[in-house]
Parts: C-alpha cells; structure tokens; sequence
C-alpha cells in the first residue's frame, strides 16, 4: 500500500498549514507512507520541531518553509522552494475563519482569509499542476467544509471562501484527471483543533485531526470529494436533503450557539 501510494504521489509532498491541526495530521499520516515533505506555516518553532521529529522518526527528508501565505513574498518562497523537487502531492491545508456578526468585523481580517483560504490555494495549484500533468501522476488535497455547500451567517466570508475551494476542486479534478492527477475535495465537519480558538468559536462535538487525515488521504484516487469523520456525514448528508435557504437558517442557528449572540440592529 505505502509503496504503492508513494510511487503515485511520491517522492515530495507539500503540506501547508502543517504545524498544527489537519496539517499536521496530514504531514504525520503522509511521513508514515514515506514521503518526503515540505511543510509550509507560520510557526517556526513548532515546524522545525515536527520536520525534525518526522524526518528521525520515518528516514524522510522533511524541510520546514515558514510562511505566512497571505504575504505575497512568503507564498512565492513556498513556491520557489517547490520547483527544487518533484512535487507529487498537494495538500492545501492552510486557512482560517472568523465569526460573528458581519458588521463587526475587519475588513482587513476578511480580506486576508481570502488570500489565505482561497488566493495561496489557486496559485498552489497553478505551480504544481503542470509538473504533475507531465509526469502523468500526482495528486491534490484541499480543504474544503460542510460550510462549503450553502451560506452560513456568522460566518459568511470563511463559508464563501470554502465554497471557492469546493468548487475549484471540482473544476480541477474534471480537468486534471485525463492527465493521471488525482483532485480530491475533502468536507470535515468540526474538528478539535486551533481553528475554533483563533476564529472566536466555542465548539461541542468534534472528530479527531487524525481521523479526518486518514480518511481523507485513504480517499484519495478512489473519489473526488470525501466527508470525513463520522460528524461530518451526519451533518453533510442531513443537510443536503434540504432546501437551500432552509440550510442557509440552520446554518444560522447552529453558528449563533457558537459564537456571541445577534449583533442589536
């Protein structure tokens, strides 16, 4: 299976978002199938503590490229420091949210999200999809929500940005497979990691970062978008027998009880 996996989206993977989280999981599970990695975030410390971790503990070379993708000059370092190895794998990982009523935040803070969520994912692709195409094989990973498939107040801006890369990986992976790249669109539900705190959500339930790496990886090849975790599908599939606007309010009323009340009018 490793070897299998390794000869298809191998010899280098980039994980972005990897010092914590699905990244990281991501990074680990990927270590565990022998694939060197370059490994893109913002925190160097805990990026050079996992890459020298993963790259003793698997016999993998594991490079840290500290970035912050939403600075321009730090996405085209990620990008130069791809074209030195054969990048089989994609997995865009990377990206944040911010919550709460839309007339209280920054605009600022909004625009960024896009940069990260969705600008550092398209231009990803556009570098590493014509090196996999050529070599008839290769992969990508990106991150998409079950806040992908309909608005979601309180969280309008992230959920559109999702929708972004929902829909970018559907397009790609239509394009991209003639040419033996396998695109894959994968939909968690919440998970137990540093997004929530960094977005100002309080979340309940949550599936594991590793339950949602394993099965996202695991799908790879074999579809073209996965729900991962056990959350997910029940919500997903829940969700998706009903109407849109009616979504569009359930959405509503599950992100007020996660985040501050209604802004007064």
């Amino acid at each position: 299976m490793s070897a299998a996996f390794k000869d298809r989206y191998g010899p280098w993977a980039l994980v972005t978002g990897a010092s914590d989280g699905i990244g990281r999981a991501m990074a680990e599970d990927l270590a565990g199938r022998g694939l060197n990695l370059l490994l893109a975030a913002r925190r160097r410390e805990l990026l050079q503590h996992l890459a020298s971790n993963l790259g003793a503990r698997h016999g993998i070379e594991c490079v840290p490229l500290p970035a912050d993708l939403g600075a321009e000059s730090e996405l085209s370092a990620v990008i130069a420091a791809t074209r030195q190895r054969p990048i089989g794998l994609l997995v865009a990982a990377a990206g944040f949210g911010t919550s709460g009523a839309f007339l209280d935040t920054e605009l600022e803070d909004e625009l960024s999200q896009v940069d990260v969520n969705c600008r550092a994912v398209l231009a990803l692709c556009k570098a590493l999809a014509p090196g996999m195409a050529a070599r008839g094989r290769g992969g990508m990973i990106m991150l998409s929500s079950i806040v992908a498939f309909q608005g979601v107040p309180r969280a309008s801006n992230y959920a559109a940005t999702k929708a972004y890369v929902q829909s970018l990986a559907e397009g790609l992976a239509s394009e991209l497979a003639p040419f033996g790249v396998d695109v894959l669109a994968s939909a968690p539900g919440p998970v137990a990691s540093g997004f929530a705190r960094r977005a100002g959500m309080r979340l309940g339930a949550t599936e594991s970062a590793q339950t949602v790496a394993r099965e996202t990886i695991d799908a790879l090849g074999k579809r073209r978008l996965v729900r991962p975790g056990l959350l997910s599908k029940l919500l997903g599939y829940s969700l998706a027998t009903a109407p849109r606007a009616l979504r569009v309010n359930i959405m509503r009323n599950i992100m007020a009880g996660m985040t501050n009340r209604e802004r007064s009018s």
